[in-house]
């Protein structure tokens, strides 16, 4: 789901946040007005809870709308945060980045990912993870079957597509070093903003995917994959993308607010596990250039990982940010440890 071009956008505006303000009052302006949205069913029961005056809020996307962000459309579409007292808009990022936008003010929430996060902090960027929108890393490297990609070292004498980061080669060495492949022997190439299906077809072999949607997509395409996923070869890598952000200022300012996003929020993630076909059809219907088959394939294969194997929806471990920081700092990409501590926090997630 744009995981090139999102942490591309997120390593190169780390700078830009260190210096960036925090000036706007952006959830404190009421207006009156509930949720166009919202079904019918679920606003006359949102109608009869919400206050008169709703807070109006932005939460900035990632990318372009997909199914790691159905828990935001569906908490929206069935009043979940009228029910909270807030009125949410949910805005792309636009060449600034949402943790710039968040980090600015401008949104007072946004979705981001562990990588950089970690990153940001080191250069003292007030952002803090508030909640893991899905428990495992589900992205990994990539390869159409006739590249016969099966294992790490099968990398080896091949063409990888990224976007220039260190931390490909790193991650691509992660993997390959157990297996005795010799990362060196693989060929990189910048191919920027390309569509994988292309890309494979002309100038690749594999490349960096989430499997939700190119993986899914690569299902409906009948072109089938060899999925090599991080998380199954270095324990490291299995770290939070995405996950949700607000700022410092926000959670010292307005802890309540942060509060009532998250619990209307987590409704919204609930209700895409426990009906993943009617999550889909409300993102494709919010998002109507989105193709729907393509929408409701991908929200059956992801909406049991939003949860997974934790205690609730959103809870973050502090080993998971502490592995993958190590992890970066003994490779010298990061500069000094990282303050695990300051850098996330389950304290806003509704009780389990």
């Amino acid at each position: 789901m744009g995981v090139k071009k999102n942490l591309m956008l997120s390593l190169t505006c780390v700078l830009a946040l260190a210096i960036a303000g925090c000036g706007s009052n952006n959830g404190t302006n009421a207006g009156n007005g509930g949720n166009a949205a919202a079904s019918p069913e679920a606003s006359a029961g949102a109608a009869a809870n919400a206050p008169a005056a709703l807070t109006k809020i932005k939460v900035a996307l990632d990318w372009t709308p997909n199914t790691n962000h159905t828990g935001l459309y569906a908490a929206k579409e069935l009043g979940y945060y009228e029910e909270e007292g807030l009125d949410v808009e949910i805005v792309q990022p636009g060449a600034a980045g949402a943790d710039t936008m968040v980090t600015s003010g401008e949104a007072a929430f946004g979705i981001s990912a562990q990588e950089a996060l970690t990153l940001a902090r080191l250069q003292d960027v007030p952002l803090v993870s508030i909640a893991a929108i899905i428990q495992h890393n589900t992205s990994g490297f990539a390869a159409p079957k006739d590249r016969n990609i099966t294992s790490p070292k099968d990398f080896e004498g091949k063409t990888y597509g990224g976007w220039g980061s260190p931390a490909e080669e790193a991650a691509m060495k992660a993997i390959m070093d157990p297996e005795g492949g010799d990362v060196k022997k693989v060929k990189l190439v910048n191919i920027g903003e390309a569509d994988y299906f292309t890309a494979v077809k002309r100038d690749i072999d594999f490349a960096w995917i989430f499997y939700a949607w190119t993986g899914i997509e690569a299902e409906l395409r009948g072109e089938p994959l060899d999925m090599l996923y991080l998380k199954d070869y270095a324990p490291q890598l299995d770290y939070y993308t995405p996950v949700l952000t607000t700022s410092e200022k926000q959670i010292a300012e307005q802890p309540e607010l942060v509060k009532a996003f998250l619990k209307a929020t987590s409704k919204g993630y609930q209700y895409a596990i426990d009906q993943p076909e009617e999550a889909a059809a409300i993102l494709s219907k919010a998002v109507p250039e989105l193709d729907p088959e393509l929408v409701l394939a991908s929200q059956k294969w992801l909406s049991p990982k939003y949860t997974d194997d934790a205690a609730r929806w959103g809870e973050q471990k502090a080993e998971v940010w502490q592995n993958y920081a190590d992890w970066m700092y003994g490779l010298k990409l990061l500069d000094q440890p990282l303050d695990v501590d300051s850098t996330f926090t389950n304290e806003f997630l509704p009780a389990e």
